[in-house]
């Protein structure tokens, strides 16, 4: 990393204190905003030279997303953060929220005023206790310093934000799901359009966006987005936070230029652990689909690099598998997962969830027929792209990706009711 003012890698004591976030440059940016009356338009603008793209999953650009948003439209609207963060094998967010919650309090200060909201949300996981401790601990200071709240520094500008802790669902992860759950409502997905620019909280122009995509937004505005953009590669601007997990030697969090090399990655993660050889990883968590060792090793860790390669970056939650992982069992416990999850609302997704677990699980078991392997991928084909909202995708993606490079594995268990590894 250069450096250049970034507020995510300090490594301080009480590095989550306002006393420490002012020290390395905390709330300049906003302080400046609100001194100058800085034009939401030159904001947007930045934003889109650095090539800042959402971080939590579906990569779309910030700055474009942001100009969506009605700013002459009278009446409410609203900055929403998404801090669920459900997908498995993904850890960063709650990290931010505990160790730099000011930088998104900053972030989504600068979001509110740019879009014309005066009040922010901030939606937590329900497990998440100590990260909303924390950030409600922030959110206490940034407010006894005048950094929240009515008239501003005196600049006339409001903005309130207030944290809502939800129930532990992955659906709600889903944006139109998670604003459901904010008016008290059971989380479901809603049918789009209406798209939230236009009609999301309460009804209100709405902006959704993931925590490390907000909490970036403070030095982006610091140091210029040419700045941000140079760090990572053209349509990938920046650093991005990647949740190493699995058969790894030291699994965490990891902070890289976008296009890093995924070699460099796992090897600053202690390599693949036991001496173990690599055999698969999933880039982004476990709705992307999966890559064998071949293929991972030369790939780098961006969002175009790794389309390219045949998954996703997703949230950048990068999970490693070794040599004597069964492909065939792990695929079992994904199917499980999206499964129990699903809402329900959609009967491709309804249906066919459980379906795709029971299969599964069958041929893992040593009861499953011939006709198991092409039945998994017929259900998968017709859950993908037939749902209101994307877990259908995210079921169907796994399946489809773990038949096409290791169907081999899958075989095996028909042919001799046990596992190849």
């Amino acid at each position: 990393m250069a450096n250049e003012v970034c507020f995510s890698t300090l490594h301080l004591d009480k590095s989550w204190a306002l006393s420490t976030y002012q020290a390395a440059g905390g709330y300049a940016v906003w302080k400046r905003i609100l001194k100058n009356k800085t034009s939401p338009d030159d904001i947007i603008s930045e934003l889109k030279t650095s090539a800042l793209r959402g971080r939590g999953g579906a990569g779309f650009p910030t700055g474009l997303k942001w100009s969506f948003m009605p700013r002459n439209t009278p009446g409410q609207k609203y900055i929403v953060c998404n801090s669920d963060e459900g997908e498995p094998g993904t850890c960063k967010d709650r990290d931010i929220l505990r160790y730099n919650p000011h930088a998104l309090i900053e972030g989504m200060a600068i979001a509110g005023y740019t879009i014309g909201a005066s009040i922010g949300y901030n939606y937590m996981r329900g497990e998440f206790y100590e990260p909303y401790d924390r950030f409600e601990t922030a959110l206490e200071e940034a407010y006894k310093a005048g950094i929240l709240g009515k008239n501003i520094f005196k600049s006339g500008v409001d903005f309130d934000l207030h944290s809502h802790i939800g129930a532990g669902a992955y659906i709600c992860g889903e944006e139109t799901a998670l604003l459901e759950s904010l008016e008290g409502k059971k989380g479901l997905p809603r049918f789009k359009p209406p798209f939230p620019a236009s009609y999301g909280l309460f009804g209100r122009p709405t902006t959704i966006n993931n925590t490390e995509t907000l909490a970036s937004v403070p030095y982006i505005l610091a140091n210029g987005g040419k700045w941000f953009l140079e760090l990572g590669r053209p349509n990938n601007g920046g650093s991005k936070l990647f949740s190493v997990s699995g058969h790894v030697n030291k699994p965490g969090n990891y902070e890289v230029p976008l296009g890093t090399p995924f070699a460099e990655l796992l090897e600053m993660a202690g390599g693949v652990w036991k001496g173990k050889e690599l055999k698969a990883v999933i880039p982004g968590g476990s709705s992307t689909p999966v890559l064998p060792a071949k293929i991972a090793m030369e790939m780098d860790m961006d969002y175009d690099s790794i389309a390219k390669a045949g998954s996703m970056l997703g949230a950048g939650s990068v999970i490693i598998m070794d040599e004597t992982t069964c492909m065939v069992k792990t695929l079992g416990r994904l199917a499980y997962f999206y499964y129990d999850e699903s809402c329900g609302q959609c009967t491709p997704c309804r249906e066919g969830t459980g379906w795709l677990s029971r299969v599964v699980n069958r041929i893992e078991i040593g009861k499953g027929q011939q006709q198991d392997l092409d039945l998994l991928l017929d259900v998968a084909g017709k859950i993908g792209g037939r749902t209101i909202c994307g877990l259908g995708d995210a079921a169907a993606m796994p399946v489809m990706s773990f038949l096409n490079h290791y169907r081999d594995e899958f075989q095996f268990h028909v042919d001799h009711k046990r596992c190849m590894v």
